[in-house]
């Protein structure tokens, strides 16, 4: 992976705590891969019946909730006595932040639309596209241009990712009933993958636009963007879920989910701030190891060849991205 641009984000002099820096930047790296990686895993250990009895809506609500409190701690402990923070508060800086916010609540609710047009596995295939519009935006809107190698690590990416949703079908229908036993899309479902993936990818492009065209502190900017995802998905929840108990359901699971959640969102803050929305990906690829390895655990499931291979494609695109020339 790249380096941290910014070793005195981790409170390290830059001369004297290189070393330690990378050890820091390596830690961010690997609690968001086992943030990212054990969210499925927990919502099946949520489920009642073969299904979540808690509303999705309102767990997003209090994951922006908790994120905004603790850049507001962060920022109040840190930040508010340099004179960059004093002159920032302004709508005029808040504002682009409003843009990812929206762009996020409106593909969380497009995941449970989707879900009515496609089998699981279809989407779990197709969703992989996100990594070619992420890369696309990426290149267009941020004028990174990706030479031959890094398309075709990110290419080697969604093998992975297809290759993984291979090894875990037979396993998930073990645990659940199945709903459909082939494989479809409709038209709807077709028009509906195109733009989660694409919104995913522009919305993530988008994050790391703004939070680096901005010479403001990251808790500073990650108040405004939490600001607005609490504001945007509080009213998605009420308009989805009006006569629903907003703590209807809720376990000790359901906070596991939602500070793992916070988590996973502070670390993508940093990551996007510090490096870019490409080590992102490759941050949610290596996740898939952790959900396989908490499923043989949790669940008995059994590796399958399929999974090997996508091991193997995983570490053959990281090698392939980020080597050195």
């Amino acid at each position: 992976m790249e380096p941290l641009e910014d070793p005195g984000t981790f409170g390290l002099s830059p001369a004297k705590g290189r070393l330690r820096g990378q050890v820091g930047w390596g830690l961010v790296l690997l609690l968001s891969v086992l943030a990212y990686g054990s969210h499925a895993p927990v919502i099946s250990l949520c489920k009642v019946g073969g299904r979540v009895p808690f509303s999705s809506s309102s767990v997003v609500v209090l994951v922006e909730l908790v994120k905004l409190t603790v850049s507001s701690v962060l920022f109040l402990a840190r930040d508010r006595g340099s004179s960059v923070s004093r002159d920032a508060i302004s709508a005029w800086a808040a504002l682009p932040f409003a843009v990812p916010a929206s762009l996020y609540a409106v593909n969380n609710n497009l995941v449970v639309h989707m879900q009515h047009h496609m089998d699981p596995v279809t989407f779990q295939v197709l969703s992989n596209l996100k990594i070619a519009a992420t890369a696309a935006f990426y290149s267009l809107l941020l004028r990174q241009w990706l030479p031959a190698r890094k398309w075709l690590a990110l290419c080697l990416l969604m093998a992975a990712g297809i290759c993984h949703t291979g090894a875990m079908r037979g396993q998930a229908g073990e645990r659940e009933p199945m709903t459909h036993d082939r494989m479809y899309i409709t038209l709807q479902g077709a028009i509906a993958i195109a733009a989660y993936c694409s919104i995913s990818g522009l919305s993530a492009v988008y994050t790391e636009w703004a939070l680096k065209s901005q010479p403001l502190p990251l808790n500073l900017q990650n108040l405004f963007l939490y600001m607005f995802g609490v504001a945007v998905n509080l009213v998605v929840h009420t308009a989805s879920s009006p006569t629903t108990s907003f703590f209807q359901g809720y376990s000790v699971w359901v906070a596991v989910i939602v500070g793992s959640q916070a988590l996973n969102g502070l670390l993508m803050s940093v990551i996007m701030k510090y490096n870019n929305s490409m080590t992102r990906l490759f941050v949610i690829s290596c996740s898939m190891l952790v959900n396989a390895v908490l499923s043989i655990f949790l669940f008995n499931l059994q590796l399958t060849p399929l999974f090997f291979v996508a091991v193997g494609l995983i570490c053959l695109a990281i090698h392939l991205y980020y080597q050195v020339r």
